[in-house]
């Protein structure tokens, strides 16, 4: 099992998609594990508390606002943030596909 844990913006955007879709592929190779960021926000405490013990919480945001950084740093949670854009993909510039989706997976390099 890995020992990375990946929440992504699932926002309404393609580059919110683009992140979410890169991460559930991650999660279904099992190269990462994929959290439930809607869990950290309702301030599920046994999933933070969990969320917690993990080697290397990532979190992957669709734009520079960076809700998922946001999210799990007012949990408390150490986070490795990466974004999109540090990708050279831009809000309402990307074509979500299989390239789009494997330049991603192959750009975080886990």
């Amino acid at each position: 099992m890995s020992d990375t844990i990946i929440f992504s913006c699932s926002c309404g955007s393609d580059v919110g998609e683009l992140a979410d879709k890169a991460t559930r592929k991650l999660a279904k190779t099992g190269k990462a594990k994929m959290g439930a960021l809607a869990s950290i926000g309702a301030k599920i405490q046994p999933v933070i508390d969990k969320t917690k013990l993990e080697k290397r919480v990532i979190a992957l945001d669709g734009c520079p606002v960076c809700c998922a950084k946001k999210i799990l740093e007012n949990a408390g949670i150490k986070v490795e943030s990466v974004n999109m854009k540090d990708f050279g993909f831009e809000k309402g510039k990307t074509v979500v596909n299989e390239e789009s989706v494997d330049n991603v997976i192959l750009k975080l390099k886990l």
